[in-house]
């Protein structure tokens, strides 16, 4: 049995127990033993309730916790040192193909776009390194 089917079976057993009381008193205690099993409906339903709501409540203090976090760079110290090295590697004959094709121009347009590929990478690694952080305070700028 769950604990669902369980608490269904404890309430119709209390049901049951009131009913025969009921028989066994009479009447006159009619009221009384109505007012004891709502009583215990009640605080069944509150129990659920509270249940739900700590759950609920839990939830959402999980998501508020998950969006506060910063975001984390995922790469490696090891990725970054890949990353720069193939880039070294791969100015080498960019810079020739540039430089050897449209001279001086092609090879700024290459090393523009090392320049510009490592920019974006380091950015993405390090969210906080090109942006303003200060107050003004102690030598930071202001906003």
């Amino acid at each position: 049995m769950t604990g669902m089917d369980a608490r269904d079976a404890d309430l119709k057993k209390e049901l049951s127990a009131t009913l025969q009381a009921r028989r066994e008193l009479g009447e006159e205690y009619e009221s009384a033993l109505v007012d004891s099993f709502l009583e215990k409906v009640d605080q069944r339903i509150d129990g659920a309730v509270e249940r739900r709501v700590r759950r609920q409540f839990a939830e959402q203090q999980m998501t508020v916790a998950r969006d506060s976090r910063a975001p984390r760079a995922t790469d490696t110290w090891g990725e970054r040192f890949g990353f720069g090295i193939v880039s070294l590697v791969l100015a080498v004959p960019l810079s020739a193909i540039g430089g050897g094709v449209a001279h001086l121009p092609g090879l700024l347009v290459a090393w523009l776009g090392i320049v510009g590929v490592n920019v974006v990478q380091a950015a993405r690694t390090r969210p906080g390194l090109f942006g303003r952080r200060g107050s003004g305070q102690d030598g930071d700028w202001d906003d």
